[in-house]
């Protein structure tokens, strides 16, 4: 199974991007996870580009065609989805082969609830499969964690690996199984 990570956050030690770094340390065998670092180089979103799209959404799209699933850990920004990620999103809301998919969200914040709402309301308007048990508040924003810490940490982990053994499980089983 292949599972694409978008980093809602292009600061350098983002706590999104630590998160999604850890799960690609927790993954179970025969999973993968492939960080998409290219959000910072996806132009404005303009219909009248998609028949003739840029190199990064062009990139964004086979990213998302080829994966099974998608995971998102992004911060909220003055109560919204950050400007990366939306953008992201929209050049996605005409790629067929996103509607369907499976999808996780992290919300790795202790207080912020606004950007979660609104992305998984995006989300849904855009027919991804939110994967019940995924969408998680994974609060390490005010953690000195680094990645290694993520990963031991008796909180953290079991939230991430739980999350991904859920992706997997709707992979493998649909949403009847899941």
């Amino acid at each position: 199974m292949k599972i694409l990570a978008l980093c809602g956050s292009l600061r350098k030690q983002s706590r999104s991007m630590a998160l999604l770094q850890a799960a690609q340390h927790l993954a179970a065998p025969g999973v993968t996870l492939e960080i998409f670092n290219s959000l910072a180089d996806i132009p404005l979103f303009n219909p009248d580009d998609e028949s003739a799209p840029a190199g990064g959404v062009r990139a964004l799209w086979s990213a998302v065609t080829q994966a099974d699933a998608v995971l998102i850990a992004s911060p909220e920004y003055a109560h919204g989805v950050t400007g990366a990620l939306k953008n992201a999103l929209d050049w996605l809301v005409g790629h067929e082969p996103f509607a369907g998919k499976p999808v996780a969200v992290f919300n790795p914040s202790h207080r912020a609830e606004h950007a979660d709402a609104a992305l998984r309301e995006i989300l849904s308007t855009m027919a991804a499969a939110l994967v019940p048990g995924t969408c998680l508040r994974i609060a390490v924003t005010a953690s000195d964690l680094d990645v290694p810490g993520l990963c031991a940490d008796p909180e953290v982990a079991p939230l991430i690996r739980q999350a991904l053994e859920a992706l997997a499980a709707w992979h493998a089983e649909g949403p009847a199984g899941a």
